[in-house]
């Protein structure tokens, strides 16, 4: 007997500690390949997963988004449950749902958003070291690193914050939101945008952390990005500081509460 084929979105998360990005590549352990294997366990053929985006080496996501196509019996809404029973620990499907052929996670995607975490104090602490990229070498002022940011707002071309080795065929991006926040030790940086360029975020903190510290001028950044200085963007800020918090678009058949606000925010108390 056969099945009509249906389309399922997940809303995944995972802690990138472990894993060599998204995409799957050979010999590396990827959340794709970990989430297609278990797909096609239970379905006993090869399964594609298409996601929102593709995550670097270490880089962790609050709410990714994929999809898959299947003609398994299995109601859309199951694939959630029947997977986090297959999946290893540091995965997570929060929910899962059907959607018309037409809808992709990727390409029907209106906007990504990122947080990068900084811990400031000057003692370490194991708690948030995973999440965070302890930075205790100077004092940093979120005013100034807010500064930087607000420029970039719109439609803009940002080669200087693309590392080598992506296909993409140009550089232009819109800078949707950006924000910088203090809570006590931590700052949090969100940007917004309707993609981002091969390690554009970890470059942008990079850069933005020089800013922060006094080391390097507003007027400096704005000429970097501006026009197009790679060459001076030589620091790349830790994966493990940064999360894909997450994906908007104008269909999305899960409630806020599985996607919207789903990292949390460091508190001592």
């Amino acid at each position: 007997m056969t099945h009509r084929q249906q389309r399922v979105a997940l809303v995944v998360q995972y802690l990138g500690t472990r894993f060599q990005g998204w995409q799957r590549q050979p010999s590396q352990r990827t959340v794709q390949e970990e989430i297609e294997g278990a797909i096609a366990s239970i379905v006993g053929q090869p399964v594609t997963l298409y996601g929102a985006g593709r995550t670097d080496s270490g880089v962790h996501a609050a709410a990714q988004v994929a999809h898959f196509n299947t003609d398994s019996p299995i109601p859309a809404h199951k694939w959630a449950t029947v997977l986090n029973h297959r999946l290893p620990q540091d995965i997570l499907i929060r929910a899962s749902a059907e959607v018309p052929s037409t809808w992709h996670a990727r390409f029907s995607a209106l906007w990504r958003r990122y947080r990068y975490t900084l811990y400031t104090a000057k003692q370490p602490n194991l708690f948030v070291d995973p999440f965070c990229w302890h930075y205790y070498h100077a004092p940093l002022e979120e005013k100034l690193i807010q500064s930087a940011l607000t420029p970039l707002l719109g439609h803009h071309h940002l080669a200087a914050f693309r590392r080598a080795g992506s296909n993409r065929k140009h550089s232009w991006v819109e800078i949707q939101a950006v924000e910088c926040t203090r809570n006590e030790s931590f700052i949090q940086l969100e940007i917004q945008a309707n993609g981002f360029l091969y390690g554009m975020v970890r470059l942008l903190v990079g850069m933005l952390v020089e800013v922060g510290s006094g080391r390097r001028s507003l007027e400096s950044f704005a000429d970097i990005w501006i026009n197009q200085r790679r060459e001076q963007v030589k620091y790349s800020a830790p994966a493990k500081g940064l999360c894909l918090l997450r994906v908007g678009y104008p269909e999305f058949p899960f409630p806020q509460e599985v996607w919207f606000d789903t990292q949390p925010q460091f508190v001592f108390g």
